[in-house]
């Protein structure tokens, strides 16, 4: 029979680095936009983040979807001007992530911190 307790999650399982911002293109996506409040057209936001246009597009619409970027097809001078905006809730859902990313680096510091430490007592001089 299966046991019922759920597994612990691991120590350095962190659920806060949110699925749909840690792909490396939609982050280089939001750490564009959350810089120009006033928006970045398409055919920059592409240039910015190395993607191809169909790339860009997959991405901002899993963004959009989730609610996290604002996405408006407009004209400039009779010819198509797409616009990407970053909402509030993915200005928000960022921070979160940054703040989550933070508690990774001090982590990984205490851990290096402690090994260091380790190394550093001598076999049979410990505790003298």
């Amino acid at each position: 029979m299966a046991d019922p307790t759920p597994p612990e999650p691991g120590r350095y399982a962190y659920d806060g680095l949110d699925r749909t911002l840690h792909e490396k293109g939609r982050l280089g996506i939001l750490t564009a936009l959350v810089t120009r409040p006033e928006g970045v057209t398409f055919t920059e936001l592409a240039r910015m983040c190395a993607l191809t246009e169909g790339n860009l597009s997959r991405h901002l619409d899993r963004l959009a979807n989730d609610g996290l970027v604002d996405v408006h097809k407009g004209y400039d001078r009779r010819r198509p001007l797409t616009t990407c905006t970053l909402t509030a809730l993915g200005r928000r859902r960022f921070r979160d992530y940054l703040t989550q990313l933070e508690q990774v680096l001090r982590d990984a510091a205490t851990e290096e911190d402690a090994e260091v430490e380790q190394k550093q007592i001598r076999p049979g001089l410990a505790g003298a």
